[in-house]
């Protein structure tokens, strides 16, 4: 019996640390548990923790985007495992996330690797999709280039659609010129509101990673390469945030990154249950299903994040799109969606990094 036949959690994590998160902080961690018996049986299970060092407590959504996020992670670890030969059975854990305590592992789920037989007959068009999947995982990206003007197709929107009504959620987008341009004009005011908040200003500065060297070596953060902000300007606007406000290098600032807006044709959004952490996990699962639909149709997307996280921001979208946000649904998810020139790689930490050893606390 092979190591990975035993063992098949290194393999799956080298792929699954590919899912995305909030700033690029990659804060679920997984800890495989040994054989039930204690003997030389394959691991299997394992527990699923949001590293509560690596979160983002300062935005207004911040803490409840820690459970979307561990959703994202749970559908890529499906995805994943399906390729690898296996299902994946969850015991969520339901509780909410203290900042403050002193256990920095917050259980998400305990899950089981469950092995496909593969002499059931359905398993071969099974594989093949699921081989299928794990590409367009694999080569999936946030797209911050400038957007061409394509329109994507009503079909491909209808799909995505679909994945959300499935869920309970409902997808919504525009094109309307000036609707795009008013909430594009929103998320860039985004940015200087929160640079005036110190502990979101803080949240991002310990994010960034001002050259391509420094973005290598953590592994980790918002890249200005990726931002498509020149590393110098980038590190010397930040550390000065009160130019960003300045009548003629403020608006300079804000052109550059304007800039990186051009060609935006269509935003979408997701509305629904949004009042817990068992409605943020399937809210971050729903997502991430979209994603990748969309991604099988070649259209590229950049959520805009702070916009539903910053209270006065999210305000202005909501009105602007005549959000229902009653009870407890919230417009909870905008991006940008389209095509564009192929981003580049936001690197990862390794596996390693994401893997916990020991039993429990």
């Amino acid at each position: 019996m092979s190591d990975s036949t035993l063992n098949p959690w290194p393999a799956i994590l080298e792929d699954a640390r590919n899912y995305p998160s909030p700033h690029n902080s990659q804060p679920i961690k997984v800890r495989p548990h040994a054989a039930v018996d204690g003997g030389s049986g394959a691991v299997l299970r394992a527990t699923v923790s949001y590293d509560l060092d690596l979160g983002l407590p300062a935005e207004s959504f911040g803490i409840p985007f820690g459970h979307v996020c561990a959703g994202v992670f749970l559908e890529s670890l499906a995805v994943v495992a399906a390729a690898h030969g296996y299902d994946v059975r969850e015991t969520l854990d339901h509780a909410e996330m203290d900042f403050d305590s002193s256990d920095r592992q917050h259980r998400i789920a305990e899950v089981e690797l469950v092995p496909r037989d593969p002499d059931d007959p359905g398993e071969t068009e099974r594989d093949a999709e699921a081989r299928a999947a794990l590409d367009r995982f694999r080569t999936r990206r946030t797209s911050r280039r400038p957007y061409d003007r394509r329109a994507v197709p009503t079909e491909v929107r209808a799909e995505a659609a679909r994945i959300c009504t499935d869920a309970g959620y409902e997808f919504r987008s525009t094109d309307d010129a000036a609707l795009v341009r008013r909430i594009v004009h929103v998320n860039q005011a985004t940015l200087f509101d929160d640079l005036e908040n110190d502990a979101v200003y803080g949240e991002i500065m310990h994010w960034l990673r001002f050259s391509k060297g420094e973005a290598a070596a953590k592994a980790d953060g918002l890249s200005a390469e990726a931002m498509l902000m020149p590393g110098p300007i980038l590190r010397y606007a930040m550390a000065h945030r009160g130019l960003w406000r300045a009548p003629v290098i403020g608006a300079l600032i804000r052109s550059v990154y304007l800039r990186t807006m051009r060609g935006v044709h269509q935003l979408g959004w997701i509305e629904g249950p949004f009042g817990g952490p068992a409605d943020y996990i399937e809210a971050g699962r729903t997502f991430m299903r979209v994603w990748l639909e969309l991604h099988r149709h070649g259209v590229v997307l950049h959520p805009f994040g702070t916009v539903i996280t910053n209270p006065r921001s999210h305000a202005l979208f909501a009105e602007a799109v005549q959000a229902d946000e009653a009870g407890e649904r919230l417009a909870w998810m905008l991006f940008r969606f389209g095509y564009s020139e192929t981003p580049p790689l936001a690197h990862r930490r390794p596996a390693a990094a994401m893997t916990l050893e020991g039993a429990p606390a």
